[in-house]
C-alpha cells in the first residue's frame, strides 16, 4: 500500500482525530453566540465600573450630560 505498518496508521488516525476534535471545539466556541454575549456584557459592566462596583466618573459624567440637555431641550420647548 503506502508502505506504513498497521501502528504507524493507527497513530497518523490518532493525530488526524486528535486535530479534528480541535477544530470542532474551535468551530464551536465561535458559534457559541450566548458565550459571546456574556462576554460582550461583562466587558461593558467591567468598563462601566470601578473596582468597587460604583459608576466610574466618565460614566457618571456621561449621564449627567445627557441630564442636563435633556432638561434644557424640555425647558426650551416649553418657553417657547
Amino acid at each position: 500500500m503506502n508502505g506504513k505498518t498497521p501502528e504507524q496508521m493507527e497513530a497518523d488516525i490518532a493525530v488526524q482525530r486528535e486535530q479534528l476534535a480541535h477544530t470542532v471545539d474551535q468551530l464551536t466556541a465561535k458559534l457559541d453566540v450566548k458565550a459571546h454575549a456574556q462576554a460582550k456584557v461583562t466587558d461593558i459592566k467591567h468598563r462601566a465600573t470601578t473596582d468597587s462596583g460604583r459608576p466610574a466618573p466618565p460614566l457618571l459624567a456621561a449621564i449627567g450630560a445627557v441630564v442636563v440637555v435633556t432638561a434644557a431641550l424640555v425647558w426650551w420647548r416649553r418657553r417657547g
